[in-house]
């Protein structure tokens, strides 16, 4: 079994990609397979063609479940991770189990990952069987639910 993580966060190294592996290693057990910080994909992710972009779709496409994670950028996913998965073909990540994951600085953007994020997972074909998870940036290591999500994800990994 292949687990990725997959970081749409501008910043490198951010809150967003230490919650995203966490979240992947306590669902699996075991640190993720692949850990893309997009990133660091840079201007390659502007256009079509890109060798470490096409690399980075096809791990994607190869695992066999990934956390998909972004901030809350104007109560919805950044751009980058948009850009990113705009070079999957529609139906690319079938087969795949995902698990959406949004950061955000308030509660008020806790509907995020499951209204914005969880459906272009679900149109590039992607399985999204637990409701996506949303954890305060400030407090993303050990909240109240997460435990039960976790539970809740491995039934499905």
């Amino acid at each position: 079994m292949t687990v990725a993580v997959v970081v749409g966060n501008p910043k490198a190294g951010s809150r967003t990609l230490d919650a995203a592996t966490k979240v992947a290693d306590r669902v699996a057990g075991r640190p993720a397979d692949v850990v893309l910080d997009l990133v660091e994909l840079g201007p390659g992710l502007l256009g079509w063609g890109d060798e470490a972009v096409g690399r980075a779709v096809e791990q994607v496409k190869q695992a066999s479940w990934v956390v998909v994670a972004s901030p809350t950028y104007k109560a919805t996913y950044t751009g980058l991770l948009k850009l990113f998965l705009d070079q999957f073909a529609a139906g690319g990540l079938d087969g795949v189990t995902a698990f959406p994951l949004m950061l955000g600085g308030a509660w008020s953007h806790a509907l995020a990952p499951e209204v914005f994020l969880k459906p272009v997972l679900v149109e590039l074909g992607a399985s999204c069987p637990v409701p996506g998870l949303y954890l305060l940036d400030t407090d993303y290591e050990s909240p109240a639910g997460l435990d039960e999500w976790v539970e809740s994800a491995k039934r499905f990994v």
